[in-house]
């Protein structure tokens, strides 16, 4: 009765085909988001939600939480989300993260059961990006990334191309094992090679200067979080019914599709 009103946009069919599936959320703030929407849309009936971290203060500026949910678990809130959306909903929690000793599990548990159909890709720590999106490609697993700014979105249709290089190749060979013990200022050089530091807003390129100094870290907006969450779930849910839809990154920015027509506008469209 829920998802009544989805009809047909996604017919009952195509929903019992979704509720089928598994997805893996890496990463709770902005993943967190991700993990509501497709929940809502009936994106999958399983879900295995990771993240290390616990609520604070600066995390209330994008993520549905209140002040009396400061210092929760934000795997532990996540699966708190989707159970009150809906309490039939199959739910693993990785309460330490992704980590060496738990990847293996978070793709396919030893127990036998099925493992993941779809992954999606929100965390900042280098080793958990790269590791992931191996253990993704042994697997055949697809990979959705959404970075916030001028909605990129990235797919990788590692279950089509299961020799696809990682990243579309913008890291070259580099392995799981070269980025573990890469620095902070190591760590964000290879983050903007990974988006491509050239396609990044004003704002944020102007921001990645002050990390560390006057910023804690770089901003992020609701907005920008909920047009992402929009972004994954569709994309989600057209990989999961087995549309067409092939590897590439995207940009939807709105300050350029949404304008006085006066400013210069930039390009936009898929590279491959």
């Amino acid at each position: 009765m829920r998802t009544d009103r989805n009809r047909d946009k996604i017919t009952r069919e195509q929903q019992q085909v979704l509720l089928r599936r598994r997805v893996g959320v890496i990463g709770l703030s902005v993943g967190s988001s991700a993990a509501l929407a497709l929940a809502m849309e009936g994106v999958g009936g399983a879900f295995r939600l990771a993240d290390f971290d616990r609520v604070g203060l600066s995390n209330l500026n994008r993520l549905q939480a209140g002040v009396h949910e400061l210092g929760v678990e934000k795997s532990v809130l996540s699966a708190r989300r989707l159970y009150e959306l809906d309490p039939y909903l199959d739910i693993e929690v990785f309460r330490e993260g992704v980590t060496e000793d738990t990847i293996g599990d978070f793709f396919a548990a030893p127990d036998g059961r099925d493992g993941l159909d779809l992954v999606v890709e929100e965390c900042d720590t280098v080793w958990v990006k790269v590791a992931a999106r191996e253990h993704a490609r042994h697997r055949q697993v697809p990979v959705l990334m959404e970075t916030n700014d001028r909605g990129l979105l990235d797919i990788e249709r590692f279950d089509l191309e299961p020799d696809r290089p990682l990243f579309h190749g913008r890291i070259g060979e580099v392995s799981a094992d070269d980025v573990r013990y890469l620095d902070r200022a190591q760590s964000i050089r290879f983050l903007l090679t990974i988006v491509d530091e050239r396609r990044l807003s004003p704002a944020m390129t102007d921001a990645l200067t002050r990390v560390g100094n006057s910023l804690s870290s770089w901003p992020q907006l609701a907005s920008g979080v909920m047009l992402g969450s929009a972004l994954i779930a569709d994309t989600a849910r057209r990989i999961l019914l087995g549309e067409p839809l092939p590897s590439g990154r995207h940009s939807i920015d709105l300050p350029t599709l949404v304008s006085d027509g006066q400013a210069p506008r930039t390009p936009l469209g898929a590279s491959r």
